[in-house]
């Protein structure tokens, strides 16, 4: 069942009115006067059933969601700030100050399970479209980068440590008496993989590594041969995994990086700082002048950069309603000249002789505004949880990376405001073009 809105008509004898005991031109307030709440209610009442006890109303469960990427809080801290701000809560339309929590954390997960992907597309539509008519634009930038997991760096004495643990727990769950519990050597070799890199520990690391690996694999055959046949099969999954991490070796190809996010892989950016990130390739795009973010694509492969485009194109016309003529990539996007109607415009490595000093200085220019995404980019992963994300499985790097963009275009919209509202005063009009203009070139 649906959460019912609190009646705004209905007046408390006890407390006050919260929106009156609050600043009115407090920027917050003013967006959520401008977000659509009813398209929300309207979409996403499908997902409820009639039946049942009621559940978290739409309205705040969207706000937290936005509020979350917006600050850059984790689920816990977030309802506890939410408790203790005024303006979190009118923002999330409550009528009275409240007291309590408003969800348990966990409810937070469960309710990005119960929209998924396309009800946060649906938010990165609307964060887009309160910016009015300044996605009418004919160029788009397009870049990627990576959206990494919250994985350390991955070893296979790492994986393979891992595999002892659970191979233990498992035997212990089930009461299966093994012939050696490996514990204490398995303490040991742990030992003697630190300082590896020194010259003096190489050999024995090598050694405690390679025996490591043994004590992973003869846990995980005994297993196999003492488990009841009903928890084996639960459990066959899971010895397949664990038997190709065994086996994995250097160069093989759809290695496993992780056992808790299997579907991470590798990339290489050439970032001197960080040679290697691992998780999953992440497209965004935004429009060249007013630095709206109206596509953000995660791929569940590596893929060459080119062959992204066609997905991200077609993400751009579903969610902002508007396809661009011209798309600003930078060199790794060399192939394919057109794609669905829009041109790709990379810049060269030598400009062509037969080019004009006022067309080398456009072309100049206009790969200069391209250059600006890495900047949003930036902003994304320093601001709004792009740069690690705690969302389990391949759907969680989806949902963080679509809220990071809605947050980017949402605070993009309060900063147009805090500025209005600093060199305009009193008489700030949202719908006046020509002030609008002003900001979104001076912000």
């Amino acid at each position: 069942m649906q959460g019912q809105a609190p009646n705004s008509k209905q007046q408390s004898l006890l407390y006050g009115n919260l929106i009156d005991q609050l600043n009115p031109k407090n920027p917050l307030l003013k967006m959520a006067d401008v977000i659509p709440w009813n398209y929300f209610e309207e979409s996403f009442a499908e997902l409820y059933s009639s039946t049942g006890r009621p559940a978290k109303r739409i309205r705040l469960m969207i706000g937290l969601c936005i509020l979350k990427h917006l600050e850059n809080l984790s689920d816990e801290v977030l309802v506890e700030r939410w408790v203790q701000n005024p303006y979190y809560q009118a923002f999330c339309g409550e009528i009275e100050f409240q007291w309590k929590l408003p969800c348990d954390p966990t409810d937070l997960v469960y309710f990005r399970k119960r929209i998924g992907k396309e009800g946060f597309e649906k938010i990165l539509a609307v964060s887009i479209g309160i910016h009015g008519e300044k996605i009418d634009e004919k160029e788009a930038c397009i870049d990627t980068t990576v959206a990494e997991k919250n994985t350390t760096f991955p070893t296979d004495d790492k994986l393979n440590r891992k595999i002892i643990i659970r191979c233990l727990k498992l035997a212990d769950k089930e009461e299966i008496k093994l012939r050696r519990s490996y514990r204490r050597e398995v303490k040991g070799l742990l030992l003697n993989l630190r300082f590896r890199h020194n010259l003096k520990n190489k050999k024995k690391a090598k050694k405690a590594s390679k025996r490591l690996k043994t004590i992973a694999g003869v846990l995980v055959r005994e297993l196999q041969r003492k488990l009841p046949k009903e928890i084996l099969a639960e459990q066959k999954q899971n010895f397949e995994f664990y038997e190709k991490v065994i086996k994995q070796k250097r160069n093989d190809k759809n290695k496993i990086y992780s056992l808790h996010e299997p579907h991470i892989y590798c990339m290489s950016k050439g970032k001197t700082h960080k040679p290697y990130e691992f998780g999953v390739k992440a497209s965004i795009a935004k429009t060249k002048d007013s630095n709206l973010i109206v596509g953000a694509l995660a791929f569940a492969k590596n893929c060459y950069d080119n062959h992204t485009l066609p997905d991200v194109l077609e993400q751009i016309k579903r969610i902002a309603k508007w396809a661009p003529d011209f798309g600003l990539c930078d060199r790794g996007y060399r192939g394919k000249k057109e794609v669905d109607n829009t041109k790709i415009i990379i810049p060269d490595s030598k400009p062509k002789k037969s080019m004009s000093n006022y067309e080398k200085l456009k072309q100049r220019k206009r790969f200069r505004k391209r250059a600006g995404i890495e900047g949003v980019i930036g902003h994304l992963k320093a601001d709004h949880r792009l740069d690690r994300n705690f969302l389990s499985g391949f759907l969680g790097d989806e949902i963080n990376l679509l809220m990071a963009a809605a947050a980017f275009n949402f605070k993009k919209w309060l900063l147009l405001f805090y500025f209005l509202l600093k060199h305009y005063g009193k008489n700030i009009n949202l719908r006046n073009s020509a002030l609008l203009n002003s900001a979104y070139c001076k912000s």
